[in-house]
């Protein structure tokens, strides 16, 4: 099994934390999002992942690209350490609080987005920082509300799932940008406990081997 990621995408990162916590052995590849006019768009990435994004697990002869997909074929494939509870209504709960990480704050601060705010609409640092503070806040606030009547020791009950999985990358990416998480007490509280965990840690972004 490969994965084809790079050290700071966040669903790259979602991946590494449920390859370790189910204890997967998996090559880890590079494909740099930046160095020479970034690895996602030459022809041979193209040609495993149209998309053009990270990340990307192939398995035998079977190529998946989607983060949330790929976890869901971990779980399939791996159910002896389920990320999701087992019943139904806590299954699809736990999924959605996944999914408003994944689906709603995530895509509208990721690299490409940035990068398109800077390049096309010449927008300066600043107003690109202000972008992404703004989004992650108005989606943070959102959770932080849910947590409230979800969370236990992780944020959904007392178990890891999709949606810790989903939460550590995207406040990674919010410290990153200076967005004030003394705000969100809920969720540093679920925070701070996953990243004293050795599967998260190792996950980290510093922690891979092309961290630069």
């Amino acid at each position: 099994m490969k994965l084809f990621g790079y050290w700071r995408s966040s669903a790259a990162y979602r991946v590494r934390i449920a390859l370790n916590l189910k204890k997967i052995d998996c090559e880890l590849i590079s494909i740099h999002l930046v160095k020479d006019g970034g690895q996602q768009h030459s022809q041979s990435y193209k040609e495993l992942n149209p998309n053009e994004l990270v990340p990307t697990l192939v398995d035998g002869e079977m190529s998946l690209n989607q983060s949330m997909a790929i976890l869901d074929y971990l779980e399939q494939k791996y159910p002896d350490v389920a990320l999701l509870p087992k019943g139904l209504e806590d299954n699809v709960k736990a999924k959605a609080l996944a999914y408003d990480i994944a689906c709603d704050i995530h895509p509208l601060n990721n690299l490409r987005v940035l990068s398109y705010l800077s390049n096309e609409l010449n927008q300066e640092d600043a107003i690109k920082k202000q972008w992404y503070q703004h989004w992650v806040v108005v989606g943070f606030k959102a959770l932080e509300a849910s947590l409230a009547r979800t969370k236990g020791l992780f944020c959904y009950g007392d178990e890891i799932s999709w949606a810790d999985i989903c939460l550590i990358p995207q406040v990674y990416n919010a410290e990153r940008f200076n967005v004030d998480m003394s705000q969100f007490p809920n969720i540093m509280e679920v925070t701070n406990r996953c990243r004293a965990l050795p599967e998260f840690w190792a996950a980290a972004p510093e922690q891979q081997a092309d961290a630069t």
